[in-house]
């Protein structure tokens, strides 16, 4: 009588898993310096220069630095995540994963884990140099900033796994930038308030994530306590990542029979 092994099904997620391909994709930045500059220096050089440029003008900088504060981190995590993942896509590393038992989410996960790590090393530095060197005048709490920070570094890297499943190329990856992240960086309110834009930009900028991201630095910015708007914009961040998350799972496939 012949038997028949049956393997055990992959289960959808395992921390096990999700935590060694984290580790895998650390241990590759850390032998990229130019990478590991990009995502952790360049932020707070930018914070640097933007300060000393409203010398004469402290106050400019307290009411922009703080809605950049957000929006940099989430600029250089889109910049790297999407092209650090197209390599991985491009050179047969992903297929290779995929053919293994793990899962779409343990694979996710993992690499949102990885530069989630990064992420909150990059925030702690940017909100610490804004605040306590740069001198940012801060209502509310910076712990507050530091967290609008982290959710936004989160979901730039969620953006960049996303978008890297559509780019044929590192150049193509970087041409998304403009699509994602210019409309967004243009109608968040940065440069003016949302209210003073055209209805229909208005209407645009209510369903961008990145508003959200400048009116929770905002409510930081003005307001001793929290306040239910602020609650309201880091969900909405929170939920954005989530939600981008998902769907970039969902382009996790393989590419060949």
């Amino acid at each position: 009588m012949s038997t028949t092994t049956l393997a055990a099904p992959t289960a959808l997620f395992s921390t096990a898993r999700t935590t060694a391909t984290a580790a895998r994709v650390l241990r590759q930045l850390r032998h990229d310096p130019r990478t590991i500059a990009l995502m952790l220096l360049v932020p707070c050089l930018m914070l640097v220069l933007l300060r000393y440029v409203f010398d004469a003008s402290p106050r400019t900088f307290d009411n922009i630095g703080a809605s950049l504060l957000g929006i940099f981190p989430l600029i250089t995590m889109f910049l790297v995540t999407s092209i650090a993942t197209l390599r991985e896509r491009t050179s047969g590393t992903l297929e290779r994963l995929l053919a293994m038992p793990l899962g779409k989410a343990d694979l996710i996960a993992g690499y949102a884990l990885a530069f989630g790590t990064v992420a909150v090393v990059q925030s702690a530095l940017a909100t610490g140099l804004a605040v306590w060197l740069l001198g940012l005048d801060v209502t509310g709490s910076p712990w507050l900033l530091l967290l609008v920070a982290l959710l936004d570094a989160l979901l730039g890297t969620a953006l960049g796994l996303f978008v890297s499943a559509f780019a044929a190329s590192e150049f193509q990856a970087v041409q998304f930038m403009p699509a994602v992240i210019f409309p967004q960086l243009l109608l968040c309110g940065l440069f003016t308030p949302r209210a003073d834009m055209h209805p229909l930009l208005e209407a645009v900028s209510d369903v961008l994530p990145m508003s959200y991201a400048v009116d929770g630095m905002n409510e930081v910015l003005h307001h001793t306590d929290l306040t239910s708007a602020f609650l309201r914009d880091v969900l909405i961040v929170a939920g954005c990542a989530l939600l981008v998350l998902v769907l970039g799972a969902a382009t996790l496939r393989r590419r060949t029979d």
